[in-house]
């Protein structure tokens, strides 16, 4: 932690949860400035200025545990905003929002650079918009919305559709195909969850080029509202210092959003629709903006966001989503149906899938695959009610394929190998492209859909196509 400037100090006046009180004789400090409380217990407690209640209060969200905190004791300035450790230092630890290390390795070294994580976003004239593409090697998220090197996308799904497991694996393609640095920000996540990503990380060699920062549920509210600005300040050191292109991972950003209504509450706001903080869009428009490209370097963004209730037409999920470029949408309907990743190919959407970016072949193949599952979903019904035999000619074709194409947009993860038993697969976008063609031009119409049901390219699907037939 970044040494104090010695300040005019002030005492606790109030205390409630996770919001505290303080009174000052002199020198009122500034909004969002740091105070900390120099109290008897072991660990430290921060706190964030948020209102000025009159000429000698502020009213401050703890970053931390107040339990045991009283009136009376004293709180010392820092002069600024929260500060979190940068540099190579932090590359290989675990992190929680102010800058702390809980991974229970050595300490950081004394002459690590700081910096505030409150910070503007880069003017517009400075930014640029990246359309060099970023091969997942999934092979859905490549073919119908496909991600760029310097650009913002998101995961959305309800609880238990796979958003996390969806995270993991495109960490481990990223490490695997570009080798870069990432940030991880765990934002409300579950002990259990930040314990298992440190493992997989170490076990995949993943470590040494990621820093990961959490906020972990059981944390107040000021920690996972903040900790998603502690990591992205580490990410902006590296693409503003260093040049270096960043992966920048948030899971979970609708805690981020959440963590804000209690801290909303806690303040005496009053809520706004459906109980959220009056505050919200700009609150998602600080933290968005300032993931951007600049002139020689990048951050790219993939977050994780959970939808409650499986409402998409969620404040908190229509607002996170103005800000992307890719939307990648998990259907509970697919997930329940053992089509993993579930990613439902008609509501997830890209600015990138243009034919200047993509190409012409790929632009196509895309609207052919999503033309047909479409009226495979309209038919639906009416096979339902009646039977596919019931259909004509050409809407059973049609069926056919696209119940294929679905399975074909399956695959096993790397990391969920150790509880399916199936080896990971990464599929180039060329090699999906091709079998998705192929697919769609009727090459495979006369193939047993299992066949094609959690494969990498269309080569292994025939393989096991053929291996049926001679076993039969």
């Amino acid at each position: 932690m970044a040494e104090l400037t010695t300040q005019a100090s002030g005492t606790v006046a109030a205390v409630r949860s996770g919001i505290v009180d303080v009174r000052f004789e002199t020198g009122l400090p500034a909004l969002e400035e740091m105070l900390r409380v120099a109290w008897d217990q072991p660990q430290i407690l921060l706190l964030e200025v948020q209102a000025h209640l009159d000429g000698r209060t502020v009213r401050c969200v703890a970053l931390q545990d107040t339990h045991g905190l009283s009136r009376g004791v004293a709180v010392q300035r820092s002069g600024g905003p929260l500060r979190m450790p940068v540099g190579e230092a932090v590359l290989g630890r675990l992190l929680d929002v102010a800058g702390q290390l809980g991974d229970r390795g050595p300490a950081l070294p004394q002459d690590v650079p700081y910096w505030p994580v409150h910070r503007a976003a880069p003017p517009l004239a400075a930014r640029t918009l990246g359309t060099e593409l970023f091969e997942t090697g999934i092979k859905v998220i490549d073919l119908l919305a496909p991600l760029a090197h310097g650009r913002k996308a998101a995961m959305f799904g309800g609880a238990g559709v796979g958003k996390t497991v969806l995270v993991m694996e495109l960490i481990h393609a990223m490490v695997d195909r570009y080798r870069g640095l990432s940030v991880f920000a765990g934002v409300g996540e579950r002990s259990r969850e930040g314990h298992e990503l440190l493992l997989d990380m170490r076990r995949y060699g993943m470590l040494p080029h990621t820093a990961l920062v959490f906020g972990q549920m059981n944390e107040p509210a000021g920690a996972r509202w903040r900790v998603a600005l502690s990591a992205l300040t580490i990410a902006e050191y590296f693409r503003d210092e260093r040049k270096q292109n960043v992966l920048l991972l948030m899971d979970n950003v609708f805690r981020f959003v959440q963590a804000g209504a209690e801290v909303s509450g806690l303040l005496g706001r009053l809520p706004s629709r459906v109980g959220y903080q009056p505050t919200l869009a700009p609150e998602v428009a600080a933290l968005q903006e300032r993931i951007a490209s600049v002139a020689g370097a990048s951050i790219t963004a993939i977050e994780a966001v959970y939808v409650p209730a499986d409402d998409f037409t969620d404040p908190a999920v229509t607002t996170i989503a103005t800000h992307l470029d890719s939307q990648i949408v998990l259907s509970r309907a697919m997930a329940a149906e053992g089509m993993y990743p579930a990613v439902d190919p008609l509501a997830s959407t890209s600015v990138l899938l243009d034919p200047v970016v993509v190409g012409e072949a790929h632009y196509r193949i895309a609207e052919r695959a999503r033309e047909t599952i479409a009226r495979y979903r309209d038919l639906q019904d009416v096979i339902a009610l009646l039977g596919i035999n019931e259909l004509g000619a050409e809407d059973r074709r049609i069926v056919g394929r696209a119940r294929r194409l679905q399975r074909f947009l399956t695959q096993p993860f790397a990391v969920t190998e150790a509880f399916t038993g199936a080896p990971g697969r990464s599929v180039a976008r060329q090699d999906t492209l091709a079998g998705c063609r192929a697919i769609l031009d009727g090459e495979c119409d006369d193939w047993a859909e299992g066949s094609l049901y959690m494969v990498g390219t269309l080569d292994e699907a025939r393989d096991r196509e053929q291996r049926a037939k001679v076993a039969a």
